[in-house]
């Protein structure tokens, strides 16, 4: 089985391997309790996913989710984990040249310096921070599409957060004819630039990424993971019960 259904989004079910092997093309989500809870609700937000044409499961909590439901995914595949493996893959194919978009000031330049030094060739061709709430303003946008054309990029990894950096994909790639490959990738370009600190393996592993990075940024993310999520495992039960959608309106069935 190559997708599974969790909730209003079919998830694809591959191992990190298989997928670095299949992935040659085309939009990448990673989604995570928090999109399923987005996707609910957020007409944008649906539209961007389905155009994509991958979603690889980064949540344990999905993982979980899936077995409870008796269709289980086969792992995890956290953006952060496969945007490394990703370009360690490629390490010596040309074809594979990589713009970074997103983060703070300065931070996605380090994280390319950072990549390139670890591959030992540029494969990292461009990247850029754009300045808060450019994605409101038109000639900003533009001015991004035109830094990435002109980087020789095949490849666009956006590192924007969610549902900002999805919708962004959504807006503007068709501007990018020169892009085989997108990727939606959250806080990656943080970590690779070592401006943030990865929760420690274990606690990814079980599902407790979340409390970790709550424990780093409370103020920022309380909302989310103690409001915002917890509908989902109701809703991961209606499912269950094949009650999940009846009398829901906003909810529309990705990818049909």
């Amino acid at each position: 089985m190559r997708k599974i259904q969790i909730l209003n989004l079919e998830i694809d079910n591959f191992s990190q391997n298989e997928f670095l092997q299949e992935f040659k093309s085309g939009v990448l989500f990673t989604p995570n309790v928090d999109h399923l809870m987005k996707l609910q609700t957020d007409l944008e937000f649906q539209r961007a996913y389905d155009m994509s044409d991958y979603k690889i499961c980064d949540s344990q909590v999905i993982v979980y989710a899936s077995k409870f439901l008796g269709t289980p995914l086969e792992e995890r595949i956290s953006g952060a984990d496969f945007f490394p493996a990703f370009y360690n893959y490629h390490w010596n194919n040309q074809d594979i040249r990589i713009f970074l978009l997103g983060a703070g000031k300065g931070v996605a330049s380090q994280a390319q310096k950072n990549i390139n030094r670890k591959i030992g060739r540029n494969i990292i061709v461009g990247s850029y921070s754009p300045p808060f709430g450019f994605e409101k303003d038109p000639a900003e946008c533009e001015h991004i599409v035109n830094i990435i054309k002109n980087s020789d990029a095949t490849v666009v990894a956006v590192g924007l957060g969610s549902p900002k950096q999805e919708k962004w994909i959504l807006n503007y790639k068709e501007s990018l004819s020169n892009i085989k490959i997108f990727m939606g990738l959250g806080a990656t370009i943080d970590f690779e630039a070592g401006r943030i600190k990865r929760c420690p393996k274990w606690m990814g592993q079980v599902g407790l990424e979340w409390l970790f990075r709550l424990s780093r940024e409370p103020q920022r993310l309380w909302k989310r993971y103690l409001v915002d999520d917890i509908p989902f495992f109701l809703l991961v039960l209606k499912q269950k019960l094949n009650l999940y959608g009846k009398n829901n309106k906003t909810t529309i069935m990705l990818g049909k």
